[in-house]
């Protein structure tokens, strides 16, 4: 997947996007009844939404879009075979049917996914939806020039690895067959059981084949869902959504869609976003952001105003920012230096750097603490709040250093309190009481990114974060851990270039079950086994905090995104 600073964009990514820019508690959301100043009152339908965002929701065609869930804006637009469950905390990690009766109905070894449409499905011109158009709403993102969303399809579908579209290959993808004009099956190279969560992703959004104009689709996308694109100025800079009078809840029980119109306004500063969103004047009033966070300082004042904090919504993303060891590269070769450094972390001051303890919560495992990940309670180094600079000692004396020794940490120049200066600085403190002397060596983010994510050029010891592009232990361990997917001449995100036969084994045996109870506890044991090799140091999870104007209603905050649901809100 990509890393969570790219899902934050996407998602709020995320992608997821983002994603996201882009969790925590296990118990989900604490705080996140935000409902404006009319507290409990019931929503209605009509108004206007304004959305103030500070990055474009740009290419807005469902091929290039990496979003999870269906996303958040796309989500008004775009619907999928299925998405995520629209409710609070822990409920809202959950897979559920859209344009599809169910998630999906897989063959004995999961290998193949059939799924049927609901009827009466309608675009925004009135025509049916049919399963011809999901088929080709699939192909048309394997076309070079709609690039840009997840990749998994390219490797799960029978013969995908090569194709490239139906504008080049008019033949299409035989993995994908459509009997009749409400059912479609899938034919994947190896069993999958979490597909019902990949068809959540904006890929499997119906396209019409006479509607199709190529890179200009995103102008006007046909809509599948509550709303219609009536504007799309500078890539996705301002786009105003209306009503698809077509569309019904009868067969979508997911989106409210109680505004009448959504008017999404970008390219905003966060500052001026959060004080718009603050003082909620006018079209403010009716207003969120499906992308900008409380910073320490907005949060001290928000809360000391009681009007205003409760108007904050709280969110959790599964996410992870650690420390990441190379151990191909000396002194990390040496897993008792691993072990030392994991002892020695102070997490109390990684925390103060990423804003306090309202804004991040500490983490000891690799998989976020939330049950759909098959979160598995685990310290196999433990540090406890301030770090154990003696236990480090005696640790780095085992590794034939009782002396100590000097290392240096690649980090992020960004001001993203996650890979950034202020974080490598505490961990650079905490070491120093350990013995360790820690240089520190700060990239510019593209070269940062360049970096870490080339096993030619990937540092001993740096700074790290991973999001899921669904909420689960899969995409989250298998590109960090699983050695196939170790990428020797590109973007690689197996930080400790770990191939493991049993540890690749295993993944293979979690991907059969399509029980994802089940699948999850397995997910929790294999986090912990990993664990054992101190090839990460899990440092924190992020918290979500974000305003919403005083007029909002139906806050619905999911531990899929940990950002407000905007097909939930209501402005009356």
């Amino acid at each position: 997947m990509r890393q969570p600073s790219a899902i934050a964009r996407r998602m709020a990514v995320a992608s997821v996007s983002l994603v996201v820019a882009a969790g925590a508690a296990a118990c989900g959301p604490k705080d996140n009844d935000a409902n404006g100043s009319g507290g409990d009152s019931t929503p209605h339908k009509g108004g206007t939404l304004t959305v103030l965002n500070s990055q474009p929701q740009s290419d807005f065609d469902p091929a290039r879009l990496y979003t999870s869930g269906g996303g958040n804006v796309p989500s008004l637009v775009f619907r999928t075979l299925t998405t995520r469950n629209r409710a609070n905390g822990a409920a809202g990690a959950k897979v559920v049917p859209d344009l599809a009766t169910d998630t999906g109905r897989p063959s004995e070894n999961a290998t193949v996914w059939t799924y049927t449409l609901k009827k009466g499905l309608k675009y925004e011109d009135g025509t049916a939806i049919t399963s011809a158009d999901i088929k080709y709403g699939i192909e048309r993102s394997f076309a070079p020039e709609l690039s840009g969303g997840a990749p998994y399809l390219r490797d799960w579908l029978v013969g995908a690895a090569d194709y490239q579209g139906p504008y080049k290959d008019k033949k299409g993808l035989s993995a994908i067959e459509t009997p009749d004009s409400r059912t479609i099956v899938f034919h994947l190279n190896k069993p999958e059981g979490e597909f019902p969560y990949l068809a959540t992703q904006t890929q499997f959004t119906p396209v019409p084949k006479a509607k199709d104009t190529g890179t200009k689709y995103e102008e006007h996308p046909i809509s599948s869902g509550p709303y219609k694109v009536v504007k799309n100025e500078n890539d996705g800079e301002h786009l105003v959504l209306e009503r698809n009078t077509y569309w019904s809840s009868a067969v979508d029980d997911q989106r409210k869609a109680y505004p009448d119109t959504v008017d999404v306004r970008s390219g905003l500063d966060s500052s001026v976003i959060n004080q718009r969103l603050s003082a909620s004047q006018g079209a403010d009033a009716a207003a969120a952001t499906t992308d900008t966070n409380l910073g320490p300082a907005e949060l001290a004042k928000v809360t000391g105003d009681k009007d205003l904090a409760a108007r904050v919504g709280t969110g959790h993303f599964g996410y992870t920012n650690y420390v990441a060891f190379n151990p191909t590269v000396k002194p990390f070769d040496n897993a008792k230096v691993r072990q030392a450094i994991s002892y020695a972390i102070d997490r109390s001051s990684v925390i103060n750097a990423a804003g306090g303890s309202a804004l991040a919560e500490a983490a000891t495992t690799f998989l976020p603490n939330q049950k759909s990940f098959g979160y598995t309670p685990y310290d196999l180094f433990p540090s406890g709040e301030t770090g154990n600079a003696a236990k480090a000692k005696e640790v780095l004396k085992e590794a034939g250093y009782p002396n100590g020794l000097t290392v240096t940490l690649t980090h992020s120049n960004s001001k993203d309190f996650e890979t950034s200066p202020e974080i490598a600085t505490a961990v650079q403190d905490a070491l120093k009481k350990a013995g360790i002397t820690v240089k520190l060596q700060g990239l510019e983010e593209n070269d940062y990114k360049d970096k870490i994510h080339s096993v030619k050029t990937e540092p001993g010891f740096f700074l790290a974060h991973w999001g899921a592009d669904w909420p689960s232990g899969g995409p989250f361990l298998a590109p960090i851990f699983d050695g196939r997917q170790i990428v020797k001449d590109g973007a690689n995100f197996n930080t400790g270039l770990l191939n493991d036969a049993s540890v690749n084994a295993e993944i293979d045996a979690i991907n059969k079950l399509t029980d994802l109870d089940a699948a999850a506890k397995r997910w929790g044991a294999l986090d912990k086994k990993i664990a054992g090799q101190a090839l990460t140091v899990p440092l924190f999870h992020p918290v979500y905090k974000r305003l919403v104007g005083k007029d909002i209603r139906n806050v619905v905050i999911s531990d899929w995104t940990g950002v407000l649901d905007i097909s939930q809100v209501a402005v009356k």
